[in-house]
């Protein structure tokens, strides 16, 4: 009968290293993939926020426009 736990003496430290190396490769493929993805968000937050100071510099000189005057709310 054989000993369960002889099994796992027979795996090589080799092995395990090998294994690490790729956990370690693939962990690292997903951060660096994380951090791209993280700069372009960045930049795209960054580019909508400068179209709302844009909206918001224009609608300043603007008058109000009172919209609710329409056929769909009764008034006129």
């Amino acid at each position: 009968m054989t000993n369960p736990f002889s099994t796992i003496l027979l795996i090589k430290e080799s092995t395990i290293v090998y294994l690490l190396i790729v956990v370690v490769v693939f962990f690292g493929i997903l951060l660096l993939l994380g951090v791209r993805k993280s700069y372009k968000l960045k930049k795209e937050n960054e580019r909508l926020d400068a179209i709302n100071r844009k909206i918001a510099e224009e609608a300043k000189d603007k008058p109000y426009r009172d919209f609710t005057e329409g056929h769909m709310y009764g008034g006129d």
